[in-house]
């Protein structure tokens, strides 16, 4: 064996090697792995459909991003009249339209100058004194997939919080408007996951203009009726959900979660659990501003028009806060995480929720680990019969294959599926393809007249681009399968990508040095026949 074949050998061997450390940790259990000192601490990870979980298909209301949008206009609009000493007998959105009712036909007139180059809006109707507009269609189009996109991040924050996260969980887009979302094993409590997802999180602080024990109280010290630019938002009881205090504040919000920069749960000096916020530098500028101006009176701390906590300001404060709200513990940490994965402006409802028992997913893997080994058995069977010894190298290149496989899975911590099974048994037939390929050209060779040594050489040679052309095809077929599936339909294709670059490398180089090793030439003149 000359140094280059060597060296060669040896650096495939250790590589086998190192596969097949980390395809020994699956047969551990997690405990096993953690307390050993030579197995690494992690294995592949099992999909839902192989250890049960939950899964939920959420109709994502797009609608309200719109909205948003309007409402967003509708301020800048408000600005505008402000400036321009404007005032419009009404400025409001009314279900998907922007409508402006002025004093005159002059103010009309204005109204539309100011607008002419706001190319996001399409007039929809008018009038001597209104005017309404919509989102033209590639705006409104726009608004929706950003929508879509905040959506998803959110959600993925929330569920994959590195500090509260669900591990192997799975958030990822369904058609237009749904958003699939899958969490295995029995690693959290349904009622709080689902509580994670259902909450928007929307976090406003707003001074507080009056308050009072119950709401009517607080009309009755207005005449019945609260101003139009107000709202009444509560203080409830964490146990028993009663209203404990009543606040009128403003419906624009002095400063929202959105300049949020972190949120945590610490303990007051009664050692009750709070949530501490850090803003980041625009908003703890925009936060000291507000507190200075307003020292001695209330500041409302909103979470989804219900008030947390209301602390009268003592003094100045910088980008740091606490909300103060009677939690347990478990209470301010949902609340931290929901904060750090920031607010869920557009609502989302539950459509689709189904739940997968552990059982189902035991007897996944004991059919699909049966199935594996059975087309493992089949196929060294026929191909040791067929090819003699070079059936029982393509045998040593299949279970290297699989090791390969499993090993580069783990290391990569893949996520493995039912289909994804489906995948391996796929990849063990792909594996043999390549080597039949190999030894059926090795074979015209020999029937050529070359001796048993440039056949091999031939018959690899000759061969490196129908494998190479094989698999490529696969290969893309398995991309565009992992770009546009979901869940289980990722997992094959993870599986299958993994499988062919392995099979290629086993059939390729394992294969070649088991000949380079030992040729047994008389055993590879046997092919001829």
């Amino acid at each position: 064996m000359t140094s280059g074949l060597r060296w060669q050998f040896w650096s495939t061997v250790a590589l086998i090697l190192f596969c097949g450390w980390y395809t020994a940790a699956n047969w551990a259990t997690p405990e096993q792995r953690h307390a050993s000192w030579w197995l690494p601490n992690q294995g592949i990870r099992l999909g839902l459909d192989l250890q049960g979980g939950i899964q939920w298909v959420l109709g994502v209301k797009l609608e309200a991003a719109v909205d948003h949008e309007l409402e967003h206009l509708r301020g800048r609009l408000q600005t505008t009249f402000e400036e321009e000493k404007l005032t419009p007998k009404r400025l409001a959105v009314v279900e998907d339209e922007l409508v402006v009712e002025t004093q005159s036909p002059e103010d009309l007139a204005r109204v539309e100058k100011l607008t002419s180059d706001w190319n996001v809006l399409e007039r929809v109707r008018a009038d001597d004194s209104s005017i309404a507009w919509r989102l033209n269609k590639s705006w409104a189009k726009d608004v929706r997939e950003k929508g879509m996109q905040q959506v998803l991040e959110v959600l993925r924050r929330r569920i994959e919080d590195p500090l509260k996260g669900i591990q192997d969980s799975v958030v990822t887009r369904q058609g237009d408007d749904r958003i699939l979302v899958q969490i295995p094993g029995g690693q959290v409590d349904r009622a709080q996951a689902r509580s994670l997802i259902a909450v928007t999180g929307f976090l406003e602080f707003k001074m507080v203009q009056d308050a009072a024990s119950t709401e009517d109280l607080l009309k009755a010290k207005h005449g019945g009726a609260i101003p139009e630019d107000m709202e009444v938002v509560y203080e409830k009881d964490r146990q028993t959900n009663a209203v404990t205090h009543v606040f009128l504040v403003r419906k624009a919000a002095d400063l929202t979660g959105d300049y949020l920069e972190d949120a945590r749960v610490t303990y007051d000096r009664q050692q009750r659990p709070v949530v501490s916020f850090t803003f980041n530098s625009d908003g703890a500028q925009t936060f000291a501003t507000l507190t200075e101006k307003n020292v001695g009176k209330a500041l409302a701390i909103v979470l989804d028009k219900q008030v947390y906590s209301a602390p009268v300001i003592r003094e100045r404060i910088g980008g740091q806060g606490q909300i103060e709200g009677r939690f347990n513990t478990q209470q301010a940490t949902d609340l931290a995480v929901v904060l750090r994965s920031g607010s869920l402006s557009i609502p989302v409802a539950v459509e689709q929720e189904r739940t997968i028992g552990p059982a189902l997913g035991a007897d996944s893997i004991h059919r699909g680990l049966l199935a594996s080994l059975l087309a493992v058995a089949l196929v060294i069977t026929f191909a040791s019969v067929y090819y003699r010894l070079s059936g029982v190298y393509a045998s040593v290149a299949l279970l290297t294959n699989l090791v390969m496989l499993i090993g580069i899975m783990s290391l990569f911590r893949a996520t493995l599926t039912m289909p994804g099974i489906a995948g391996l048994v796929l990849t063990v037939g792909m594996a043999i393809d390549a080597n039949v390929i190999i030894f059926e050209r090795i074979r015209e060779e020999l029937r050529g007249g070359k001796t048993p040594r440039a056949a091999i050489a031939a018959g690899f040679n000759k061969a490196w681009w129908t494998v190479f052309d094989a698999n490529l095809t696969t290969l893309i077929s398995a991309f565009v399968l992992f770009e546009f599936g979901t869940g289980p339909v990722k997992g094959f294709a993870v599986t299958l990508c993994i499988g062919i670059l392995t099979s290629v490398f086993t059939a390729m180089v394992v294969t070649r040095l088991l000949y380079a090793v030992y040729p047994g030439e008389r055993r590879v003149a046997e092919l001829s026949i």
